[in-house]
């Protein structure tokens, strides 16, 4: 380039662009730079805002329909509420409130209580007693019953309170039992895993009250049976003999990131047990995202969900 090229001036330093056709003068690559880092910081500032302080507070009804092999119970509506963790700021006594309201709007056959009613994280800014919670929970109603399981944040934290404010509201609690409900040739078993994390031993080490032979061996019918697990690791080793295993613990990763959210599950199978409706080797089991939060009060791209599932007469997946 020539000392007289217009793109620089005569001590050598670079000119700026001259205008375009309209007059304005183009963007420079610093320029652009500048402008991309300046929207990427306000794009996460807009995520952290609604990570924080708008997807917790929805509240969506997630629905599915199956006709797992071997139910011969005839058509069954069943609600799932999962993974609670109340307190504030995302669920304060309002929003549980709000949660048994839109679960009686459902008018389920059965619903189930799947375990981590306590909230501990370091971002608690209003406690709810079990009792509190329990009593918003008292107020469910369904034909064939209100049935609960523990989690592993109950067995951590105050296993005794919650076990006791679920009994002073008359929902009885399944640690590795079995009950056979309904009537003729519309009964079935539900069956209450133990948690499968119950006693923390060390630095990613537990040992669980899980007994599910002893579950299952309390099965002593033919008919189907549901299986009511925390964490659904346990369904590598569920058998063809439950029809539907129906766990929480997940929070379907809680921050769904791209190619990132994974990470987040806690789970030993990462996003293979996440979310949702699974089938593996014929066997079903539906996955809540829940309803609260763990760690830190932040949901990104998996809202606060109760289940709905209605079960028999329909296509399987």
């Amino acid at each position: 380039m020539s000392p007289l090229d217009p793109a620089h001036r005569r001590d050598g330093s670079a000119a700026a662009d001259p205008p375009n056709a309209l007059g304005r003068r183009p963007i420079s690559r610093r320029g652009l730079l500048l402008r991309g880092i300046g929207a990427a910081g306000l794009t996460g500032m807009s995520t952290a805002v609604y990570a924080a302080a708008i997807e917790p507070e929805r509240l969506v009804t997630t629905s599915y329909r199956l006709d797992p092999p071997g139910w011969n119970a005839g058509p069954l509506s069943v609600a799932a509420i999962a993974d609670l963790h109340a307190g504030g700021p995302n669920m304060a006594v309002e929003h549980i409130s709000r949660v048994v309201d839109q679960t009686n709007a459902l008018h389920p056959d059965l619903i189930v209580l799947l375990g981590d009613y306590i909230a501990n994280h370091r971002f608690v800014t209003e406690h709810v007693p079990p009792d509190v919670w329990a009593a918003q929970f008292a107020r469910l109603t369904a034909p064939l019953g209100v049935w609960a399981i523990l989690g592993n944040h109950d067995w951590w934290h105050d296993v005794g309170a919650v076990r006791g404010a679920l009994e002073k509201v008359g929902i009885p609690c399944l640690e590795n039992r079995a009950v056979l409900v309904g009537e003729g040739a519309a009964r079935f078993w539900i069956a209450g895993l133990g948690d499968q994390l119950a006693h923390r031993l060390g630095r990613g080490t537990f040992r669980g009250e899980d007994d599910l032979p002893g579950t299952l061996g309390q099965v002593t019918t033919d008919h189907p049976v549901i299986l009511l697990a925390h964490e659904p690791d346990i369904f590598v080793r569920v058998p063809p003999r439950v029809c539907l295993t129906l766990a929480g613990h997940t929070h379907g990763g809680q921050i769904r990131i791209p190619l990132l959210w994974p990470s987040f599950v806690p789970s030993r199978y990462g996003a293979r047990f996440a979310y949702g409706h699974i089938v593996e080797s014929g066997r079903h089991m539906i996955v809540s995202g829940g309803l609260g939060t763990s760690f830190v009060p932040v949901r990104l791209g998996i809202p606060p969900e109760i289940v709905h599932m209605e079960i028999g007469g329909t296509a399987a997946v």
